[in-house]
């Protein structure tokens, strides 16, 4: 049985500030706990149905902090979702430090106020896919620990270093560096025809307002994803998470061709 004093403590870590304060923060699901207890990540908590507890390998078992059997009214008290899984788990937020050198030799992405959290976990689930390690967000973009960021990164995030950084530094930095800066833009060339690297920077912009405009100037390389149907209402442009995934996937096939 979970006390009232760690429920209320693991619902004040839907606050951000609360988040950034304690250095922890929240995971629902079997499979997202599983994952993460697989990987070695540090438990502070799991609080999970005593069936779910009794399925663990004695082994991921040992990495945890605390462990609470709890019913599914408990957990449902605690929770963001509608219908609670089994298991929710509160994890150490990771100590990761940003190293520069990935911007020369890797493909990185940087987000430029993306809002909107189911977004956010989808580009981190397809750069986890696309093996991009890295990605840069500015200030103003929506948290990475934030619950529906977690739900829809689907256990990405243990593959992905999320960085909060502004980005106006960044590319100076890059521009110092001769680091390509591959900005997605409506003007940009079709990037089904365009010479792609496998390296530099992807940046992509806000989901209503685009890429900010003093970023622009930084662009080395301007990039489009062209609109096949002849349709004239109903699709005027992509959602970033989609067009995310459609442009990790070009450059992958690029990366194929210079192999």
């Amino acid at each position: 049985m979970i006390s009232k004093n760690k429920a209320n403590f693991i619902i004040s870590l839907q606050k951000k500030k609360v988040r950034e304060e304690e250095k922890l923060y929240v995971i629902e699901g079997d499979k997202i706990v599983k994952e993460f207890l697989e990987a070695r990540v540090p438990v502070n908590m799991l609080v999970a149905k005593p069936e779910f507890l009794n399925s663990l390998p004695l082994v991921h078992k040992q990495g945890i902090a605390e462990v609470i059997p709890s019913s599914y009214e408990e957990l449902k008290k605690i929770s963001t979702l509608k219908t609670p899984h089994n298991a929710l788990a509160v994890i150490e937020m990771p100590d990761i430090k940003m190293d520069m050198v990935h911007l020369e030799k890797d493909l990185t992405v940087a987000l430029d106020c993306v809002q909107d959290p189911g977004n956010l976990g989808t580009i981190i689930r397809a750069a986890a896919w696309f093996g991009i390690k890295n990605l840069f967000c500015s200030i103003d973009c929506v948290d990475v620990y934030n619950s529906k960021v977690i739900q829809a990164s689907m256990g990405a995030i243990l593959h992905v270093n999320v960085f909060y950084i502004d980005l106006l530094d960044l590319l100076k930095t890059s521009s110092r560096n001769r680091i390509k800066v591959f900005g997605a833009l409506i003007d940009g060339e079709s990037i089904y025809s365009y010479k792609l690297e496998n390296h530099g920077i992807i940046l992509l912009g806000n989901e209503s307002k685009g890429i900010s405009e003093e970023l622009i100037p930084y662009i080395t390389d301007r990039i489009m994803i062209p609109k096949i149907s002849a349709a004239r209402s109903g699709i005027d442009s992509l959602n970033v998470s989609m067009a995310a995934s459609v442009i990790f996937s070009e450059f992958t096939r690029s990366r194929g061709r210079q192999n």
